[in-house]
């Protein structure tokens, strides 16, 4: 099969399209015909050799985590999938996305939403997770609850605008004047262009900031977040990995960093929310595998608009 493969970390060049024998599935995997993957940021991280502490030196690795595509193979213990559905999902922390086919955790997976493309579906996974989990799980979203979004027109932040608001909260979403029409309609209440204003100085208080992009500290926050209300970043750091422990241990505001975990179940709620209108992907730009090299210098850029989907088969 055709694969994106590294031998080893640097430049978006290190990455090299060619054959690569394809995956054997454990009982519990699916084996996925690839149909479309995306770039994520810890993508071009974990190439670049910024994560090799959790990644080591296993090359000829191959990148890539989200997809969308066919079944064409179920393990003995698969229960919830059959060879010919189409499914979206995670490959978690092996990668193996940017290929022709994959192997797939039945846990990981769930069927695709029906009214997305391949393209738009495997755009979701880590971003679309990444927002579920920090509304719900580490922000407890609420009706009526007030909610700042900073990057509302990135890959995290364009999901978590809709999934707020489909939550009932009240959103504030943070961007680039460019981007204003774009956050706006996905459904946020208010406009914050950070060319124009820096939102930690703002008199509102928040129930709940999310920082999708990980540009503002958790202390630079604190003055519009509620007595008990909650920060979360993407990005770990020491400083926020110390002030998750103590604000943990003491009362009133929270920090808290998430690491989105696939869940077929949280990939069923999202289908729902886009088969029900509530959530779309927005895709910046869209290349070939084969063009992998540059679909990755583009991300690293940090201009993307949404995501960058990558069309495999």
């Amino acid at each position: 099969m055709k694969a994106a493969v590294i031998r080893q970390y640097g430049s978006p060049e290190v990455l090299q399209y060619e054959e690569v024998e394809p995956p054997k599935i454990q009982p519990n995997e699916l084996l996925v015909k690839v149909r479309a993957s995306c770039v994520n940021p810890v993508d071009w991280k974990i190439r670049q050799g910024m994560l090799k502490f959790v990644t080591g030196n296993n090359f000829p690795m191959i990148l890539g985590f989200d997809l969308s595509g066919d079944v064409v193979e179920v393990g003995s213990q698969v229960k919830l999938f059959k060879p010919g559905d189409a499914i979206y999902g995670n490959v978690g922390l092996k990668g193996g996305a940017y290929a022709e086919f994959t192997a797939v955790p039945e846990t990981s997976a769930a069927l695709k939403p029906t009214n997305m493309t391949y393209e738009e579906a495997a755009s979701v996974p880590v971003a679309g997770l990444t927002a579920l989990q920090s509304l719900r799980d580490l922000g407890n979203i609420q009706p009526g609850h007030t909610v700042l979004i900073n990057g509302a027109s990135g890959g995290v932040g364009t999901y978590a605008v809709q999934i707020a608001k489909a939550f009932g909260a009240e959103v504030t979403g943070v961007c680039s004047t460019k981007n204003v029409d774009l956050v706006k309609s996905l459904g946020a209440d208010r406009i914050i262009d950070y060319t124009q204003q820096d939102f930690t100085q703002d008199t509102i208080q928040y129930d709940m900031i999310l920082d999708s992009v990980a540009k503002r500290s958790f202390s630079s926050c604190q003055k519009v977040l509620k007595p008990n209300g909650t920060y979360v970043t993407t990005l770990p750091s020491f400083e926020s990995v110390v002030q998750n422990i103590l604000t943990a241990i003491l009362p009133g505001q929270k920090a808290r960093n998430v690491l989105a975990i696939p869940r077929t179940q949280d990939l069923a709620y999202l289908k729902e929310l886009s088969e029900a209108g509530k959530l779309r992907t927005v895709i910046d730009r869209t290349y070939p595998l084969q063009e992998i090299v540059a679909a990755h210098t583009y991300s690293e850029s940090e201009r993307v608009v949404g995501k960058i989907a990558i069309a495999i088969a």
